[in-house]
């Protein structure tokens, strides 16, 4: 028979959904003030390597020229980004949820483990509760990076009203950096997480969805205790 397992709070899922898009078009936006100005690039002894990004990068998104309008989509959906992490983390503080987010001492070590199972080197299964150590680490660094962005993010966009973030994050031109650093990352995320869910299977996914799990047992297995058999002793006469 078939048995029902809660996954995922309404909450929980929420947010999920929210962020996914809110953080998408952030990034994207990102991408259009960022033409206007893109200084960045990857050296060595003198001699560039990677270049962020190429002039082809920005004719195939359309990017060039959308400046204005990079900026307007940027800060209004800003406010949803801050909005929503905000309530995600008031949330999982209230609700307990933290407790199955936050790594403990032996998420680094189940992180690895998580690490070389997931690349087949190793067989292992490191144990998996709600969340396994990996998970736990990379939830946890998502909420850091939100935070760092908001923060980069005001030092960028008001350097004179914000200059106490600005002089925090080490001036205008390392805010930015920052926060350049933190998009790239991410992309990361965006990435290595799709790929996980992938992996992980429909079940998964639909479990981020609905909230439960479907799981059905496996066939009982019947065991026969059979007696052993009893010697009768003979006396001869």
């Amino acid at each position: 028979m078939k048995k029902i397992v809660k996954r995922h709070p309404l909450a929980i899922r929420w947010f999920h959904w929210i962020s996914f898009p809110v953080l998408a078009i952030m990034i994207l936006s990102g991408l259009l003030i960022y033409w206007a100005n893109d200084v960045y690039a990857v050296k060595i002894a003198g001699k560039e390597l990677i270049k962020f990004f190429p002039k082809t990068f920005y004719q195939a998104l359309h990017i060039p020229y959308r400046l204005a309008e990079g900026m307007a989509y940027h800060f209004v959906f800003m406010w949803l980004f801050f909005i929503n992490g905000f309530l995600y983390v008031l949330y999982t503080l209230i609700s307990g949820e933290w407790r199955y987010l936050l790594p403990n001492k032996n998420s680094f070590r189940e992180s690895w483990q998580v690490l070389l199972h997931d690349l087949r080197i190793s067989k292992y299964v490191p144990p998996q509760q709600k969340y396994n150590g990996a998970q736990r680490i990379a939830y946890t660094a998502i909420i850091v990076m939100g935070f760092g962005s908001i923060i980069t993010g005001l030092a960028i966009f008001k350097p004179a009203q914000f200059n106490w973030l600005s002089w925090l994050c080490g001036g205008y031109e390392a805010a930015r950096v920052e926060h350049f650093i933190l998009t790239i990352a991410y992309c990361f995320f965006f990435i290595i997480h799709i790929l996980q869910v992938i992996r992980a299977g429909w079940k998964n996914f639909r479990s981020m969805i609905t909230g439960f799990d479907v799981i059905k047992p496996g066939p009982e297995k019947n065991v026969i205790i059979s007696n052993p058999p009893v010697e009768e002793n003979s006396s001869s006469n």
